[in-house]
């Protein structure tokens, strides 16, 4: 009975985190559409976190329906004149309006007014990460793991290539490295490409090569296969370092730009095949980490919303029909042609791209039941 009841706190706690955090996120994203919107002038009818069916709402003096739906994937914002949440028009129903109504609505917008609209979304999420690290790090600062090598594992890449303990790792691949996180960031990417490693041993400069070994290793999403070379560092030898409120911004920035490169780079070496597309974590592994996070802390489950928020943000500006990207994308085109597209390319070029993001998702999904499988 006690370990039954474990099991349903657990879950129930797990289910919980997850809510919490992609609300959050969602909440972020979703009002960016929503306070352009208003300042515009253009009426909103829905503003919904999660899908589906709602299960309570409320309705405020502007008319727009607040509401909280059944399936927590996701959320929209819809406004007058749209056929659903992806801010596809009702073409028919536009037409049928009289012009002081149509006025209110997102299709009856100038170009820049519509596009300004569909950014604000990613933009708010984008900004919204920058400001939550920014605060973090003003908050519980920046730690700082000397690169400073403390150990060799026996056997490894790291002792065939010559590493020796007091080395001080100054750059991999000719990118500089300030800390001993940087090393790990960039060899974990990189199992079985030969790498050249600047370390400074007794003051003067030596040139190692190794090549990382493909290891698995346990995370909060459950098993991953990265790149390791079998260097430790000394635990002690972290600094943590407060920086005042200038620096805390610089220091958003800069973390959110390493997240954003980072995931660049992976991404690209996926389509190119120089790295496994199954570390591409879906609800399962997410809803996992929301856990994990929440039980180490409020600091380490703010600063997972906030990558989860730059994600997010990062996303919705690829140019996929459905996503907030391909609207922008067909403004652009409207632009430069000086007429939108046809209906039907637009329809067309909508359900392929909801196509490629439920594929997305299904193939996510399968990634995070794969890595929580045994073996």
């Amino acid at each position: 009975m006690a370990t039954i009841l474990d099991f349903l706190l657990s879950a129930a706690g797990l289910i919980g985190a997850f809510a919490l955090l992609l609300g959050a996120v969602v909440f972020v994203h979703e009002f960016g559409h929503f306070f352009v919107a208003r300042i515009c002038g253009v009426k909103v009818e829905v503003f919904s976190i999660g899908m589906g069916p709602e299960l309570f709402g409320r309705t405020d003096r502007h008319g727009a329906r607040w509401r909280l739906s059944a399936i927590p994937m996701g959320g929209y914002v819809r406004f007058a004149g749209d056929r659903n949440g992806a801010s596809v028009p009702d073409v028919d129903a536009l037409e049928a309006m009289p012009e002081a109504e149509r006025r209110l609505t997102l299709a009856g917008q100038p170009l820049a007014t519509r596009a300004a609209i569909v950014a604000a979304g990613p933009l708010a999420s984008i900004l919204a990460a920058i400001v939550v690290l920014a605060g973090l790090a003003y908050v519980y600062g920046d730690r700082i793991l000397s690169p400073r090598v403390d150990a060799v594992v026996a056997g490894s890449p790291a002792e065939q290539a010559g590493f020796a303990p007091g080395d001080v790792v100054e750059s991999v691949n000719g990118r500089a490295v300030a800390s001993f996180d940087d090393i790990v960031d960039i060899v974990a990417l990189r199992p079985g490409e030969t790498l050249s490693v600047v370390v400074t041993r007794d003051g003067r400069p030596l040139t190692l090569v190794a090549t990382p070994a493909l290891t698995t290793v346990d995370t909060p999403m459950g098993p991953q296969r990265v790149g390791r070379l079998g260097l430790a560092a000394n635990a002690t030898s972290v600094r943590i370092v407060y920086p005042g409120p200038i620096g805390a911004i610089r220091s958003g920035f800069a973390d959110s730009w390493r997240i954003v490169t980072a995931t660049g780079e992976y991404l690209s070496r996926v389509v190119v095949g120089r790295s496994a597309p199954d570390q591409l974590a879906g609800p399962v592994r997410i809803a996992k980490m929301s856990g994990a996070a929440a039980s180490l802390g409020p600091g380490a489950f703010i600063k997972l919303a906030a990558i989860l928020s730059l994600s997010l943000g990062l996303m919705n500006l690829l140019p996929i029909p459905m996503l907030d990207g391909g609207h922008l994308l067909f403004y652009a085109l409207e632009a430069a042609r000086g007429r939108p597209l046809s209906r039907r390319i637009q329809d067309m070029a909508l359900r392929l791209g909801a196509a490629a993001v439920v594929s997305l998702m299904v193939f996510v999904t399968i990634n995070d039941i794969r890595s929580q499988l045994p073996g």
